[in-house]
């Protein structure tokens, strides 16, 4: 770690331990966009990024100074320990020193995707918190647009220039430059951005100026990441959007995706999830994405208890870091390679709840009373968390982008008690309320 990025992170870590409990998630969020993986500690062999670090100072935090739960604990949390738990048991099943396994590997992926979810879980809890929060990520996001920006016309990646951890060279493909800013990959910098989008749209009422400001910037980044994968990432969360007009019809809706779906696998020639190479644009390897899935139920055998070592098997290429592996580039079975198809279907429930909720919060609130467009804004999060669910399918999420995967969940999950048509002054009431009993009245 240079010693840039040791006056990032001490100051990153300082503003985290002192600023109110509302803006603590700021400098974590500074610390997770602007700081590559790259700035790092070795620590008996085990890297510590300084993502992961502050993630640890925030949990400190958390302890310290007791901040708990908006609503006690609810379903999701549950879920997500269980998760946790789950992996860790997993883990013990898997060869020793085999590549991204093991019980020393899982508590690294455990701890950093827990304490993502449960310190924005402690940090936002009501759509003040959140209407706030965006606001400042939406202007967050404006350094790395520009910077993407210059990618585009200098072929140099300042991230790498200044904290490395990131390739200085912009990748070429067919023609175009792929700019990818503080993240690992192109795809991934342009998915945060497209997921980012349908939240700026509700947070417009509340926020006009740094929506806007929020807008501008996500859409540079889709544009300048030269990926057909964000793209479709935008189409989705949009489509979500689209959606607030007909929420009415939403159970017909929602049935009608999985009939649809079966419906598709009977006519066409191949199995359904084919239907990703025929979506995807330009060089993109939509392919090898259909092909993975089709690989995995293939191979179910291999990993549907304690999860694989072993996936070379799978697909026709591999990756650099095994030779063991191909590149499992959906979200969904990369836990299920860790962790067996519980973990997998952990994951999957704790969407579903998500989503559930998201539409129980909307109904909780009396539409003649929503001057600030609360319940558009909380269409808008669920809408977001589709753009993720649909790009999972396509990307494995890894660096800082899995803050936002988990950011998605942990947001909806703390504005859970909402769906009781709580006011302001009874989750006073349960942030004061020393009585577990109490607290639990209000979680699922």
């Amino acid at each position: 770690m240079n010693i840039l990025g040791i006056i990032f992170f001490v100051i990153s870590a300082i503003a985290l331990m002192s600023v109110p409990r509302r803006w603590a998630v700021i400098p974590l969020l500074m610390g997770v966009i602007y700081i590559t993986h790259g700035q790092a500690v070795n620590l008996g062999g085990i890297k510590l990024p300084v993502f992961r670090m502050l993630l640890a100072v925030g949990l400190v935090r958390v302890v310290v100074r007791g901040e708990g739960f908006a609503g006690g604990f609810n379903l999701i949390d549950k879920l997500m320990l269980m998760l946790g738990g789950w992996l860790f048991f997993a883990s013990f099943f898997h060869e020793p020193g085999a590549a991204a396994a093991g019980p020393t590997f899982i508590i690294g992926k455990v701890a950093e995707i827990s304490l993502c979810y449960f310190l924005v879980r402690s940090f936002c809890q009501d759509l003040d918190d959140f209407a706030s929060i965006m606001g400042v990520i939406a202007i967050l996001m404006v350094p790395i647009a520009l910077e993407m920006i210059q990618e585009k016309f200098t072929e140099i990646n300042l991230f790498s220039k200044i904290f490395g951890g990131v390739r200085e060279a912009v990748v070429v493909r067919e023609g175009e430059l792929r700019a990818r800013g503080p993240f690992r990959h192109a795809i991934l910098a342009g998915t945060v951005g497209a997921s980012l989008i349908p939240i700026m749209l509700g947070l417009w009422r509340r926020n006009p100026r740094a929506a806007m400001i929020g807008l501008v910037a996500c859409l540079t980044m889709v544009a300048s990441c030269a990926s057909s994968g964000p793209v479709l990432s935008l189409i989705f969360g949009m489509m979500g959007v689209c959606l607030w007009r007909f929420r009415n019809l939403m159970t017909l809706i929602r049935w009608s995706i999985p009939v649809g779906l079966l419906t598709l696998h009977m006519v066409m020639e191949k199995p359904v999830w084919f239907i990703i190479g025929r979506l995807s644009m330009g060089g993109s390897t939509g392919w090898h994405r259909s092909k993975l899935i089709d690989s995995s139920i293939r191979y179910f055998g291999d990993w549907w208890a304690f999860g694989t070592d072993h996936t070379r098997s799978w697909m026709p290429t591999g990756v650099t870091f095994s030779e063991e592996h191909t590149d499992i580039t959906n979200y969904y079975l990369a836990f299920g390679v860790m962790g067996g198809l519980l973990a997998m279907l952990l994951l999957i429930a704790m969407i579903w709840v998500a989503f559930r909720w998201t539409g129980q919060m909307i109904d909780a609130i009396p539409e003649e009373t929503d001057e600030h467009g609360d319940r558009f804004m909380i269409w808008c999060m669920g809408s977001s968390l589709f753009s993720h669910v649909a790009t999972s399918i396509s990307v494995a999420y890894y660096d800082q982008s899995v803050f936002f995967f988990w950011f998605s969940i942990a947001t909806i999950s703390s504005l859970a008690w909402l769906r009781f048509g709580l006011q302001e002054e009874s989750l006073e009431a349960i942030r004061e309320d020393d009585d577990p009993a109490s607290k639990m009245q209000y979680s699922s």
